[in-house]
């Protein structure tokens, strides 16, 4: 399914509706770190102007509003929980506040929905958002997001792939 010239990528993945819907959660968390704006402005913003509208001349997916604003608002609610345990889950030389903020939303998202929707399996939930950190990054990013990601699932959910070192 790649065409000749795209031998070297992999094929791309259309995002379901929830895909959709943690796409925009961490475009909008981005929003909220970078303008500082507020979770229920952001909230309406995306609900009226983004979720699958045209924007730019950009069509933005049709996705799950309430999984949308699930993930906002749980990533708000449990921020003093959520970044903690994703500085343990960083290595020591590379402190959260050191992360760009793209990075960060994608890491809140990801590690909100493993502490709190036990109800979505680990794989789906990793590997959702390492796709997202692929949509921004070209680079070592991609494979950061799945580490973290796997060490804080085997700490929050004992399910992982790699053996836990702590």
């Amino acid at each position: 399914m790649t065409q000749s010239g795209d031998k070297d990528r992999p094929p791309v993945r259309h995002a379901n509706k929830r895909g959709a819907a943690r796409l925009a959660a961490v475009q909008a968390l981005y929003q909220m770190d970078v303008a500082g704006s507020g979770v229920f402005e952001i909230t309406a913003e995306y609900e009226a102007f983004r979720l699958g509208k045209e924007v730019d001349g950009a069509l933005y997916r049709e996705a799950d509003a309430q999984w949308f604003r699930a993930i906002l608002a749980g990533v708000v609610e449990n921020q003093k929980t959520v970044d903690p345990i994703i500085r343990q889950a960083l290595t020591e030389d590379w402190p959260l506040s050191r992360l760009d903020s793209t990075l960060r939303a994608i890491l809140r998202a990801g590690v909100y929905e493993l502490m709190k929707r036990e109800d979505v399996p680990v794989a789906v939930i990793v590997s959702e958002y390492v796709d997202i950190a692929k949509a921004f990054y070209e680079e070592d990013e991609p494979k950061l997001v799945n580490a973290v990601l796997d060490r804080v699932s085997r700490r929050v959910r004992g399910e992982g792939r790699g053996k836990d070192a702590s």
